[in-house]
């Protein structure tokens, strides 16, 4: 089976198994990212043991995640699950004190249907904090998905815009608003609806893609997620949304249809060209005109030379780990590197449409090949066209 994306980018699909991390390792970064969290992974041994070997975190460093261990009586529905994690939660509100706690289901619990959902909401009501509940399981979700499905979670919770869309017209007159970030510094935003950028990135890494956008007078009114639970953004009609990440097509899915908010369909910010390509697609949408993109660049791949000598020329083949392998390829080709083939484990055609067709304009740049996309690969197949 194969889709066309035009006439000579074609993507194919196997019948592979996700060979990837499991998706329980997004706790590794979200817990660290989304400061007043905790984290429950409910699983067995085996997941507590992957999760202790895989984060490596010493015992004094008191991480804001744990284990809800399944016994062989909860499996075989013997013991009350409810009263379980009930005391957990109970002790988690009492020793950290946390603004959320999010349920990560595990590959077992989707096995014997554990009713996360059900109990969560009763639960919540209970001891007085928010639950969230997160479907992290390697029978359906590959390594970085895990983030994918806590996102989604978390836009349910996101509070509806202030202003309905009318009352923001009618109260947005001017056409440049002053907004001051640092004391007597006042810098100039094109008026235009409010912009949320959604994916989990290091705060300095979220801080220069604002700071870019920023150059180009269009503000940021948040991030999903935000670094406390407590401040995530206002989503409704009217908000414009763009991603960051390429695995985050269920959050995109999400914030369209239950949000009602409007997508920029954007390649991703990886690399200078990436960036670039994405700034360019979220200004037309306010009505700014981008400045200064095209040099800064090329500042950048000036400033990148002589770790392009070391590459230029070389192939590489991507077998199908995390869902960032065509913005990867994209930028090694950029880069002067020969892709022969894209794994990947999944791939939502239409939120990564844009970064398919940048993809295919560098190679035309490059003057190179355009490398295969093979969807959900099969390990055994791609080792014979490697040897090939």
């Amino acid at each position: 089976m194969s889709v066309k994306i035009d006439e000579t980018l074609t993507v194919e699909c196997e019948t592979g198994n996700y060979h990837t991390f499991c998706p329980i390792s997004c706790v590794s970064w979200l817990y660290q990212k989304i400061e007043d969290s905790f984290f429950l992974v409910v699983g067995t041994k085996t997941c507590g043991y992957f999760l202790q070997n895989a984060l490596g975190v010493m015992i004094f460093a008191e991480p804001r995640y744990a284990m809800a261990e399944l016994e062989e009586g909860d499996i075989s529905a013997q013991l009350n699950d409810y009263e379980g994690l009930k005391k957990l939660c109970i002790r988690i509100r009492k020793d950290r004190d946390p603004s959320v706690i999010i349920w990560i289901g595990t590959c077992t619990t989707e096995i014997i249907k554990m009713d996360l959902e059900g109990m969560a909401p009763k639960l919540e009501w209970e001891i007085g904090i928010p639950i969230l509940v997160a479907r992290a399981n390697g029978l359906d979700y590959a390594f970085t998905q895990g983030e994918d499905t806590v996102l989604a979670a978390m836009a349910h919770r996101c509070p509806e815009p202030e202003f309905s869309v009318r009352e923001r017209k009618e109260t947005s007159q001017n056409f440049l608003t002053f907004h001051s970030r640092k004391k007597e510094e006042l810098v100039e935003y094109a008026n235009h609806p409010s912009l949320v950028l959604f994916g989990s990135l290091p705060s300095n890494v979220a801080s220069q893609l604002n700071l870019e956008l920023k150059r180009q007078s269009i503000k940021v009114s948040g991030w999903l997620p935000a670094q406390k639970y407590t401040d995530l953004p206002s989503l409704g009609d009217g908000v414009y949304v763009c991603g960051v990440h390429p695995f985050l097509s269920r959050t995109a899915t999400t914030l369209i249809r239950r949000e009602k908010c409007q997508l920029i369909g954007a390649p991703f910010p990886i690399g200078p060209d990436g960036t670039r390509a994405w700034i360019e697609k979220i200004c037309p949408v306010f009505g700014v005109e981008p400045q200064g993109l095209e040099e800064r660049e090329e500042r950048i791949w000036e400033g990148l030379k002589d770790y392009l000598d070391l590459v230029h020329g070389k192939s590489v083949f991507f077998m199908g780990d995390n869902l960032l392998e065509v913005s990867l390829a994209r930028f090694l080709i950029r880069c002067g590197m020969i892709v022969h083939e894209i794994g990947i484990p999944y791939m939502d055609k239409r939120y990564q449409a844009a970064e398919l067709s940048l993809l295919q304009n560098t190679c035309i740049k490059m003057c190179v090949p355009i490398p295969r996309i093979v969807e959900k690969p099969d390990n055994s197949n791609q080792i014979r066209r490697i040897r090939e």
